[in-house]
């Protein structure tokens, strides 16, 4: 599996951490950057990540920044990406198991810190976990046809299903 990692300068110690967890766990990662502390805008690097995905050149990404949250947002503007925030092992597993997660965001300045061995099995739950498809098929394309048809003022999905 190729995976694109990718942080803000918030993330940049964090991001060279899981770096180096992926590579003992013999990942191909693709580093995307930021490559330091110096200050840079968060979008930039979740949309390289993203488009990295969506062009099959990386197969999953992880994003990082100081909360998870601003690098999810703008990841999940890009159509096929479902970028899932996750604080802890059993959150990763549900992004795979139901959501089919296609990048894993997290943040480097929460309280309190996600230690390393709670890291270590969250990455590995992000390797590891597959898709269950089947009724959760179902809700992704509905997220789907949200990206490719819905005209920004849509009428209620959940009463068009009635």
């Amino acid at each position: 599996m190729k995976l694109a990692l990718g942080s803000d300068h918030a993330g940049f110690a964090l991001k060279q951490k899981i770096k180096s967890m992926l590579e003992t766990l013999d990942q191909d990662v693709l580093d995307i950057g930021t490559y330091s502390t110096e200050s840079v805008d968060y979008p930039d690097y979740a949309a390289r990540v993203a488009r990295l995905i969506q062009t099959g050149q990386a197969d999953r990404g992880i994003l990082i920044c100081g909360t998870g949250i601003g690098v999810a947002i703008a990841a999940n503007k890009f159509p096929g990406i479902r970028a899932a925030l996750c604080l802890t092992p059993y959150m990763v597993e549900m992004a795979r198991r139901h959501n089919d997660a296609n990048i894993l965001t997290l943040g480097a300045r929460l309280e309190p810190e996600i230690d390393d061995q709670t890291l270590r099995t969250m990455l590995r739950r992000w390797l590891e976990t597959p898709f269950e498809g089947g009724r959760h098929q179902k809700r992704l394309n509905k997220i789907r046809r949200f990206e490719t048809s819905l005209p920004a003022a849509a009428p209620d999905p959940v009463s068009e299903t009635r």
